[in-house]
């Protein structure tokens, strides 16, 4: 099938990201050949060592110039296959600055290590050039894909923000040292001034922007009104209608409201379903993202893989049927794209991480939506491409919709692209990419990776957003992880099997339970307590324990001082003997 019949749009005709990188090399290594060639003809003048110094430095120098001219010339010109040279070009000014250093180290004062911290001491001029090598050699340690997923790349890109305080010492270090002939310094201390004066008027700019954005965000949900707003604390049952196969792994539940008529709640695309499960007589909460669009008020759609460490998801596809019934509360999340927030927008898939991309696709489409969609499908191999059929109907009534999936695994007879999602994969499908918004869905290593990734690539971390509640995978023991609220130092607990009394102190309400979560009991007896994951992740949940005992299975979403005042996951948290919260 060809790209047209994919609705693919073809990249234009420019060089690529690997083209970019070598031609660095290759300019890397043009000055140092010269200088070793010279070297070798003794054509280096009456003082070659003071020669190959200043040369390695003038070119050290430049290097790093250059490497802050990317970013702006990306940005005004939209080539964003030249991104990748900004950071070869930094590493081999690096290079060359550290060779300046040891041919002066070696030649000029004998390899002396005395001598050399004598002269540094002395020399006004050395002072600024040593500062700036010990500057770079953070920068160089850090300047791999590994080192930014590590440092994170908010803070990867404000330790590399160094490179203007590198370029300035460079600069002062070259005034000071040739004294008379100032023309070659002050031209570097132009071009680093007007660069440095471009970042701050882009960086006011991006920040009127984010108002602007933020203004029309708040804008656009004051005008949708109330109407638009999902049910937050609605809890009830639906029944499933029907089961699709979608993979060999991927099952696809359809649930509908009991009494036939529309669904009890509205949702956005990108939320999910908090499902209360029962397995082996042990109550089991999971989130499922909605993947059809809420535009289908009838019915709604979560597309499950069982995964071989899915406690629930293998529940689900091996006992759910039709007619089933299953617990469920209202939707939740924040990980969504209406469509009123931009004109374009990139989803990037992992595995079973399309479910909300898929969502958004159904939602926008349905509604006829104008806008760019992009969607980046990774998966391991063509068999795990779920939606795959539909999203072939969809792209051939839809021509602003591009796909494109990328397979993990190699297989002979696939001709599209292969491997993770990478840079030159998305500067070859996204014109202009240098913009968000970015939704991100897919495991945990993907999400990271891609985060550093895009914001490597210049797309503002604030426009990338990822799905962020996790599920437990295994079967849930929660004596293996009771928590003691009111006496931290009491014997394991474990959760009363004979009916609690919760009393909600706020609402003047108590509710006696069996079993149930703090959260549940509030849900039950009408009492609102905010919550987003239901998995112990978000913390949306806590709430002060006023007295009482409770047993908590998941607890990441607290501190040692949310902990020390008392408070608790009102979605974790089972009542162990009668409680009182603050709610």
């Amino acid at each position: 099938m060809s790209t047209s019949e994919l609705g693919v749009r073809a990249a234009p005709p420019v060089f690529d990201a690997s083209f970019a990188k070598r031609f660095v090399q290759v300019c890397a290594l043009v000055p140092a050949l010269l200088l070793a060639w010279d070297a070798y003809q003794h054509q280096l003048g009456v003082n070659d060592v003071n020669f190959a110094i200043r040369s390695t430095g003038l070119v050290g120098l430049l290097f790093l110039t250059l490497a802050l001219v990317i970013t702006p010339l990306r940005r005004l010109t939209g080539w964003n296959a030249i991104l990748p040279a900004r950071r070869p070009l930094g590493v081999y000014g690096f290079l060359y600055i550290a060779a300046h250093f040891l041919i002066f180290f070696a030649f000029d004062r004998a390899g002396s290590v005395g001598s050399t911290l004598t002269e540094i001491v002395e020399r006004v001029y050395l002072w600024f050039g040593t500062a700036a090598l010990v500057l770079m050699i953070p920068l160089a340690i850090t300047s791999t894909d590994g080192m930014v997923t590590r440092l994170g790349p908010r803070r990867w890109k404000l330790l590399h923000r160094l490179t203007y305080v590198v370029v300035a010492f460079g600069v002062v270090h070259v005034y000071l040292l040739v004294k008379a002939d100032t023309g070659t310094p002050i031209a570097f201390a132009i071009i680093g001034g007007a660069l440095m004066l471009y970042r701050l008027v882009q960086h006011y700019v991006d920040l009127r922007h984010a108002v602007t954005d933020a203004k029309a965000k708040v804008t656009a949900a004051r005008a949708a009104g109330a109407k638009a707003k999902p049910k937050a604390f609605w809890s009830g049952e639906l029944v499933v209608a029907k089961i699709f196969d979608e993979t060999p792994d991927v099952k696809t539940f359809r649930m509908v409201s009991p009494d036939g008529g529309p669904l009890p709640f509205t949702h956005v695309a990108g939320q999910y379903l908090n499902l209360a499960l029962t397995i082996d007589g042990v109550r089991v909460n999971r989130s499922y993202t909605i993947a059809s669009s809420p535009t289908r008020s009838a019915y709604c759609e979560i597309s499950v893989k069982a995964a071989a460490s899915g406690y629930a998801s293998k529940h689900l596809h091996a006992t759910l049927k039709a007619g089933s019934r299953l617990k469920v509360s209202a939707p939740a999340g924040k990980f969504v794209f209406a469509g009123h927030e931009a004109k374009r927008i990139v989803l990037l898939a992992g595995g079973v991480g399309i479910t909300p991309m898929m969502s958004v696709v159904r939602s926008l489409t349905d509604r006829g939506w104008d806008g760019e969609m992009f969607l980046v499908f990774a998966v391991r191999t063509s068999k795990d491409i779920v939606f795959k059929d539909e999203l072939a109907y969809l792209q051939a009534r839809f021509p602003n919709l591009h796909v494109r999936y990328t397979l993990s695994q190699p297989e002979d007879d696939w001709t599209g692209a292969r491997g993770n999602i990478s840079r030159e994969l998305l500067n070859d499908f996204i014109p202009s990419f240098t913009r968000g918004p970015v939704m991100v869905c897919g495991p945990a290593p993907m999400m990271t990776a891609m985060r550093a990734l895009l914001v490597d690539m210049g797309v503002p971390d604030a426009e990338v957003h990822d799905e962020a509640f996790v599920s437990p995978p295994t079967m849930p023991t929660p004596a293996a992880a009771d928590t003691e609220m009111a006496e931290m130092n009491a014997d394991t607990l474990a959760p009363s099997e004979a009916g609690v009394v919760v009393r909600f102190k706020k609402a003047g309400v108590d509710a006696e339970v069996v079993g149930l979560t703090v959260l549940e009991a509030a849900e039950e007896a009408g009492v609102a307590i905010p919550f987003e994951c239901r998995s112990g992740i978000c913390g949306q949940c806590k709430t002060h324990l006023v007295s009482g005992r409770v047993a908590m299975e998941t607890q990441d979403a607290l501190t040692a001082a949310d902990r020390a005042k008392g408070l608790i996951l009102a979605c974790q948290a089972r009542p162990v003997r009668d409680v009182v919260v603050d709610a």
